[in-house]
């Protein structure tokens, strides 16, 4: 009889701690949730073969000359951009009329939000790595394809989602861009909280999209539901960001449960087979117009020196 109980008292605890999901900075069983190794429990795809984030192998990626260029539409448009703390991270929302397009992506997309993910005390916090080597706080943007309304209809398409991610990197000098991002995350601290930055401009944080290379691979979000039905863009261009900027991004917002809101990452998962792609822009040509006037001016010259015998 003892013994009974004492099993059941233990699948009763075992209850508890796996009634949501959660980050593994989040698991206790005070906590009442799973953690990423336990995800495909709750959520069938957090199992599947085309999962998200991977660690991209630099000696195994594969130019692909179908990859172009991206386009981004409306980036330098201004706009009022809402924060709201979801619980997991805080989802920055994005208009419709920021847009991507190229980069080897079939068809257009448009923006839905974008959210960063960050480690515990300006450790490392990236979702992706490269050659094993991971990075202080990684971003990403969600967009989807522009004939789906909502998130919801996109994941149901294997390419319905487009992610663009990049990397932030060290920097002995602080990051101004990221100042309106961090005063708009002072003011969402609890779940459900909201607020709004005025006159924002994503090229005012995000990089041009001229001469920026890439990789690409087929994966899937990194939050339960785990949809796989992402076209993952991993830029190689890094930002800036400095250690105090970096060590603050942790104490800024609380989890559902109140507890400090770190090291939101998963880790990363098996490639499964799966080719990672690269684009590298073809540099060489952005010095073709200098070079043909270069052409033109001895063409010119020899006529000159024609004329004179």
């Amino acid at each position: 009889m003892k013994l009974l109980l004492v099993f059941s008292s233990l699948l009763f605890t075992l209850q508890l701690c796996s009634g949501e999901w959660c980050y593994e900075s989040q698991l206790s069983c005070k906590a009442n949730c799973s953690g990423p190794s336990d995800w495909k429990s709750l959520f069938s795809d957090c199992g599947g073969q085309r999962q998200s984030p991977i660690n991209i192998i630099t000696s195994k990626v594969i130019q692909n000359p179908n990859l172009t260029a991206f386009v981004f539409e409306g980036y330098e448009d201004v706009f009022n951009m809402s924060v709201e703390n979801h619980g997991q991270s805080a989802h920055f929302s994005l208009p419709e009329s920021a847009r991507v397009r190229g980069g080897g992506l079939p068809g257009k997309y448009k923006a839905v939000q974008f959210h960063l993910h960050w480690g515990v005390d300006g450790g490392v916090g990236s979702e992706h790595s490269v050659d094993g080597e991971r990075y202080p706080m990684e971003l990403h943007v969600v967009n989807i394809k522009e004939n789906y309304n909502d998130l919801k209809d996109a994941l149901n398409d294997s390419t319905g989602v487009a992610a663009l991610a990049f990397f932030f990197e060290l920097s002995s000098s602080k990051n101004q861009k990221l100042d309106a991002i961090i005063e708009a995350l002072k003011k969402v601290k609890q779940k459900g909280d909201s607020s709004e930055i005025e006159n924002f401009r994503l090229v005012d944080f995000i990089p041009r999209a001229c001469n920026l290379s890439y990789y690409r691979y087929s994966g899937s979000l990194t939050t339960p539901g785990c949809n796989q039905a992402v076209e993952w863009t991993v830029f190689h261009q890094t930002l800036p960001i400095s250690k105090n900027q970096l060590q603050s991004m942790d104490k800024l917002l609380l989890f559902g449960t109140d507890k400090p809101m770190t090291g939101i990452f998963r880790p990363v998962q098996n490639l499964n087979g799966r080719t990672v792609y690269t684009y590298l822009p073809a540099h060489s040509l952005c010095v073709l117009p200098n070079a043909i006037t270069l052409l033109l001016c001895l063409f010119c010259l020899v006529e000159q020196y024609s004329s004179f015998q």
